[in-house]
């Protein structure tokens, strides 16, 4: 039997969040967090605190909507930077994983 792997959300006893699988675009990321201007998203981006955002064209980027609300669920449940920082880094691992997958099929 195979051992299903808990989010790092549900590891703190939160349920994970259940997306659509939309890219929110810069707009959509600022009113789900309740941040008030882009600078501040992008802040957090470079102290880690955040996920960085995904090309969807030339000159275009996004957010996964599932990572934005992964992000929101550990801020409401009480984490603290070094815990957003590692569920920064799982969101960005499991984006390469399944790039490999995807690549692999």
């Amino acid at each position: 039997m195979s051992k299903i792997k808990q989010s790092p959300i549900e590891a703190m006893g939160t349920a994970a969040p259940k997306s659509c699988g939309a890219i929110l675009r810069l707009a959509g990321v600022l009113h789900a967090t309740g941040h008030k201007s882009p600078s501040s998203i992008y802040d957090r981006i470079r102290a880690g605190l955040f996920p960085k955002p995904v090309s969807i064209g030339a000159r275009a980027v996004g957010w996964p909507d599932y990572e934005v609300e992964q992000i929101n669920a550990a801020r409401i449940a009480g984490a603290d930077d070094d815990t957003l920082r590692a569920l920064v880094e799982n969101l960005h691992a499991e984006r390469a994983r399944k790039l490999a997958l995807l690549l692999a099929a």
